[in-house]
């Protein structure tokens, strides 16, 4: 790196810090006070914070849709979007988040569209009826499967196919997310119904 190098937003969009046990994070949007959790995904990590999260208000769950043609890093016998739907279906209806809303992230919607012209999701999920080829039709059938996790009725899943580096996409559904978070405050709170 040179000297006096100052990354641009895109650098820090594109950077990424591999998560290990858990790493708090406070902040503050609009004198709304929130604080996040961030928590390893990898088989090894999940042991560690499961069970840290009663009664928190809403899970942030992030799943990349790129990823429907890869293998794990920890076993290459089992697909990622395979294990994602597996660790969904896990935290959506565990005992620690029955009362908990789910927003979910579909991310790297910009690598998907890309990857799907080329690689069928047909081929790895013979289910997805199609057509090939056609990321929005694709897109609406992974969130169909991580939405048809949830065995709770009561419990909504936010879900929102996102892009990460799109700055834009990104505001937009944060300032979602901050709606519902604050909404499911005042509801536990029971000053909403």
């Amino acid at each position: 790196m040179r000297n006096g190098y100052i990354p641009t937003e895109q650098d820090v969009l594109r950077s990424r810090v591999r998560t290990t046990g858990i790493v708090e994070n406070e902040f503050t949007i609009e004198s709304n006070s929130f604080k996040m959790f961030d928590v390893g995904g990898q088989r090894n990590e999940r042991k560690k914070w499961i069970h840290c999260f009663e009664n928190v208000t809403a899970v942030i769950f992030v799943a990349a849709i790129s990823e429907y043609d890869q293998k794990l890093y920890e076993d290459e016998s089992v697909n990622r979007m395979v294990e994602a739907l597996n660790l969904f279906e896990e935290i959506c209806n565990s005992r620690w988040f029955h009362n908990t809303s789910i927003i979910l992230f579909l991310n790297k919607r910009d690598i998907f569209n890309v990857k799907i012209q080329k690689t069928r999701l047909s081929t790895f999920f013979p289910d997805f009826p199609g057509p090939d080829y056609d990321p929005v039709a694709a897109q609406e059938w992974i969130r169909e499967q991580f939405e048809a996790c949830n065995k709770n009725p009561s419990k909504h899943i936010y879900s929102h196919i996102t892009c990460a580096t799109d700055t834009t996409n990104i505001a937009a559904v944060f300032n979602a997310v901050k709606d519902i978070v604050i909404r499911n405050s005042l509801r536990q709170a029971g000053l909403l119904n």
